[in-house]
């Protein structure tokens, strides 16, 4: 039975993982990558480029996770924010291809109630929150932007 859900929700995060895959075949140069837990974990110089670049927050994102998708700037950056993404594989594997969409959603309606799109989007309150009872020096995310790090996970 517990293969039948792990299908399940590989199948209905599926979508957003395409994503994440067409993100790892646009920085194939000089990729590293291994599977850990059923996550496909890569990084390198141009995954580290297009996280730097081509996200919405001013200083680019150390990781970000597209269903079982998880690219980063380099190694280390993986390692640090793995407990992190992990709570995003897990929200992909709820909200399934509506993921993307709702955390967009989640993002604007910060913004449109003067929050910060990153640090007050509800995905990620909510992977902060999750981190902060594991882990020791990692504290919720209470609003506003100069309440997280830079080059924080997505």
């Amino acid at each position: 039975m517990r293969t039948r859900w792990s299908l399940i929700r590989y199948i209905w995060a599926a979508p957003t993982t395409a994503i994440g895959l067409l993100l790892l075949v646009s920085g194939l140069w000089r990729v590293r990558a291994r599977v850990v837990d059923g996550v496909l974990e890569a990084h390198g110089p141009a995954l580290a480029w297009l996280l730097s670049h081509l996200t919405l927050m001013p200083e680019g994102a150390a990781a970000m996770t597209l269903g079982h998708v998880v690219i980063a700037r380099d190694r280390h950056s993986l390692e640090s924010t793995r407990a992190h993404e992990r709570v995003h594989v897990r929200q992909c594997e709820v909200w399934g291809p509506l993921f993307v969409p709702a955390y967009l959603a989640a993002s604007l309606w910060a913004l449109l109630g003067g929050r910060d799109a990153y640090f007050d989007n509800w995905f990620e309150v909510q992977a902060f929150q999750a981190i902060s009872r594991t882990q020791t020096g990692v504290r919720p995310v209470t609003g506003g932007a100069s309440t997280g790090p830079s080059s924080a996970p997505l």
